[in-house]
């Protein structure tokens, strides 16, 4: 799926979004790497990383030449600040209309506006694919991703108590939708 458009964030600066290629491999793996390893909110660890460069070019190609799949890249100043993405759940007629929404942000770029610019455009993203419904599962204690989702629209629709079972003990996970087609 192809995307581009550039925003401002909070301070005025340039940020330019588009959909991620072959070719962005390596930052894209060096994001993840650092992102993943700066919080614990994120689904994995930093290490529990199986993809070498080929699989993420791989990844990011597959997602490029998609129609209902899109992994998102921002850029503040050229360099790659944050990445988001939006997942088919299944292809299953029942459940086709349901996507899965994830974003992650290097700290050094937090509270500017990248992280609601991203989830714009994914929204953005899963209308034009024909989603109706987007989903995500936040850690409760992440409360200012938690106002982020609820200020673009998504609804808490459940929790997790023992959704993550972290290095020093569980994480509760919200449950959270945004209904496409209202």
């Amino acid at each position: 799926m192809q995307y581009q458009k550039e925003v401002l964030l909070k301070d005025g600066t340039p940020c330019v979004l588009r959909g991620a290629t072959e070719k962005d491999a390596a930052e894209v793996l060096r994001c993840f790497s650092l992102t993943h390893a700066e919080t614990d909110f994120l689904l994995t660890y930093p290490e529990e990383n199986s993809f070498a460069e080929a699989d993420e070019a791989k990844f990011l190609k597959a997602r490029e030449e998609s129609e209902n799949e899109i992994e998102i890249c921002a850029f503040v100043d050229g360099k790659l600040a944050g990445t988001a993405g939006i997942e088919a759940i299944s292809g299953k007629e029942k459940i086709r209309h349901r996507a899965e929404l994830g974003i992650a942000i290097e700290r050094e770029y937090w509270g500017r506006g990248i992280g609601k610019a991203l989830m714009l455009a994914c929204i953005e993203c899963a209308k034009k694919a024909g989603y109706l419904q987007l989903e995500l599962e936040v850690v409760a204690d992440n409360a200012s991703a938690v106002r982020l989702y609820e200020s673009v629209g998504f609804r808490e629709f459940g929790r997790n108590p023992r959704g993550f079972r972290a290095k020093h003990g569980w994480q509760e996970l919200v449950l959270m939708r945004l209904e496409l087609d209202k």
